[in-house]
């Protein structure tokens, strides 16, 4: 069994920036793809952004490409999710997952098995 924590977001202005962090329990992290999605209100959960196990493949959704970064730390068990020059349709509540076991970059929600709470991101006009 896989637990997943998200933490870091909150209220921002427009183009502003947001670390979300993600740890994740036990000894499978380093097996695991990781990836974030978000669901903004009345709309369906879209995908955001994955990695791959070792974190050299990353990929994302052509709406945050150039502003968002992930990364992993296996050391760690944690998964992050760097945000820059946030927009008012970023505002969502961002969903960490992961796919295990799976080495490859995902971006498929069904095939993730593993996912957190959410945590909410609001970005002001």
């Amino acid at each position: 069994q896989v637990q997943l924590g998200e933490s870091g977001g909150g209220l921002v202005q427009a183009g502003g920036s947001l670390r979300l962090s993600c740890a994740a329990s036990g000894r499978t992290f380093s097996s695991a793809a990781m990836g974030w999605f978000r669901q903004a209100p009345g709309r369906e959960r879209e995908f955001v952004a994955a990695v791959s196990a070792s974190g050299v493949t990353t990929t994302y959704a052509d709406s945050v490409k150039g502003r968002f970064t992930i990364s992993r730390d296996n050391a760690k068990n944690t998964v992050y999710l760097q945000m820059n020059s946030l927009k008012p349709e970023d505002t969502a509540v961002y969903y960490c997952a992961a796919s295990i076991p799976r080495r490859t970059v995902v971006t498929e929600e069904r095939l993730y098995n593993y996912w957190g709470q959410g945590t909410q991101v609001t970005v002001s006009s």
